[in-house]
């Protein structure tokens, strides 16, 4: 879906109130038609990484920053599944490091059993899109917060209970 006018035709028919924008639930729904099944809350968070204007939806613009984001992702799948269809958890790390995420092992093995949804230590493309968005959301909270950008953050309660609220997924 590269190209801006397929992805534009795409947009729309996923726009069904033709409202200029897309709801959770549609776009859930649009992910479903091409047999990624993912958890509203996973939906959600994907809207929440890119909607700019912070009305809770998302619009074309928006749309297209999360698109490239997820070509991205499924290119990094798709150079190792080796025609599985799933991604081992060593292939995942790998996968990781493609898209630009390195985690120490405690963390990877931690978010791996997390989005190992049939805990078979085989992650789907829906899967790793997931762990990616949770891990992707999770950076862009981090540098919220990391704001001498030195990797290391001090949190008060306040900002603790606020990071908890916007990382459910």
């Amino acid at each position: 879906m590269e190209n801006a006018a397929v992805l534009r035709e795409w947009f729309e028919r996923v726009d069904s109130e033709k409202t200029g924008s897309v709801t959770a639930l549609q776009l859930k729904q649009a992910f479903a038609v091409g047999n990624l099944e993912f958890s509203l809350s996973v939906v959600e968070q994907m809207i929440r990484m890119y909607d700019y204007d912070r009305n809770g939806t998302m619009s074309f613009e928006e749309f297209v920053a999360l698109n490239k984001f997820l070509l991205k992702v499924q290119q990094a799948f798709s150079d190792l599944e080796r025609g599985h269809g799933y991604l081992a958890p060593e292939d995942v790390y790998k996968a990781l490091v493609k898209i630009g995420f390195s985690l120490d092992s405690p963390s990877f093995y931690t978010v791996c059993e997390s989005f190992d949804q049939k805990k078979n230590g085989r992650f789907r493309l829906d899967d790793f899109i997931s762990l990616c968005i949770f891990i992707q959301s999770a950076r862009n909270l981090f540098n919220s917060f990391d704001t001498a950008k030195q990797g290391r953050v001090s949190l008060d309660f306040n900002q603790f209970v606020y990071c908890t609220a916007n990382c459910r997924i």
